[in-house]
């Protein structure tokens, strides 16, 4: 079972980095092998085109405020206040910090790309989402597996493939032989790894259980964006299936919020340096 404190047992600390290494191994190959992945012609072409306030396409606009939200108070949180209780040395914030400041400039990319939908304004909505994507498996191995590494390898090592994904898409897309295949990589793997991570090391400020709601939350959000059209007709053309997409993709950014708050009490009663803090 998936836990903040207990990992698989009987497996020393080599192995259970080795098939987390096998397995990253066994999805980059993956992505490889596989056939580019173009993207759809008519991807741009969402349910909602109304416009409102002179800003076009408001709908999938104005539902992108959620991960300006969620991620501005994450950054506060993460920043200082009440979450200086959490990390052990400065450092151990960044991916954090780096995984909520990427949510809240989603919301401001997704805005600017759902008023004028085009390849080019896509760029700057992908791109922060690679690197809240990569930052967040980031601050799971950081917590679970190596803090020092986590910070001063991992994290700038996964930023520099989540962001090379991005800028690969988008030159092969003006190329004319536009690959998904690592974009989309970037964007499953962490959604495997993690939970894999919570059941080989445990964990401190990081919950299973809060994965598992972090994984329903995003698959509900892409199930969502599948049914973008159907969802628009079925609620009477009121709210489209791209725009409680949003909705459901911060509010799985907020379950990582909720993680870390909900860590603080316990963290607070377990180490008897905070009370000097």
């Amino acid at each position: 079972m998936l836990g903040q404190t207990k990992s698989m047992p009987g497996l020393g600390n080599i192995a259970r980095v080795g098939i987390l290494i096998g397995v990253a191994v066994l999805a980059a190959g993956v992505a490889l092998w596989i056939s580019p992945i173009a993207q759809d012609p008519a991807y741009h072409q969402f349910a909602d085109r109304r416009a409102f306030l002179g800003i076009p396409n408001f709908g999938d606009s104005a539902s992108s405020i959620g991960f300006l939200i969620v991620g501005a108070l994450g950054t506060a949180f993460v920043i200082g206040g009440p979450g200086r209780w959490l990390f052990d040395a400065p450092g151990e914030r960044w991916p954090f910090l780096f995984f909520f400041a990427a949510v809240a400039l989603v919301g401001a990319g997704s805005a600017y790309y759902h008023a004028d939908p085009t390849t080019e304004t896509l760029l700057w909505d992908r791109l922060p989402m690679t690197v809240a994507f990569m930052a967040l498996l980031s601050a799971f191995i950081t917590d679970r597996i190596h803090a020092r590494l986590g910070v001063a390898v991992i994290l700038p090592l996964l930023l520099a493939i989540g962001i090379g994904a991005v800028v690969y898409w988008y030159f092969s897309e003006a190329a004319g032989r536009g690959d998904l295949a690592p974009y989309a990589l970037v964007q499953l793997f962490p959604l495997l790894a993690i939970p894999l991570i919570c059941l080989l090391f445990p964990g401190r400020r990081t919950s299973g259980k809060h994965v598992v709601y972090l994984v329903l939350w995003y698959a509900l959000a892409k199930l969502c964006e599948r049914l973008d059209g159907e969802i628009y007709a079925l609620l009477g053309n009121t709210v489209s299936g791209h725009s409680l997409k949003h909705l459901m993709a911060a509010a799985a950014a907020a379950v990582m919020l909720a993680m870390l708050r909900r860590a603080l009490p316990d963290l607070r009663r377990e180490e008897p340096w905070t009370k000097n803090s």
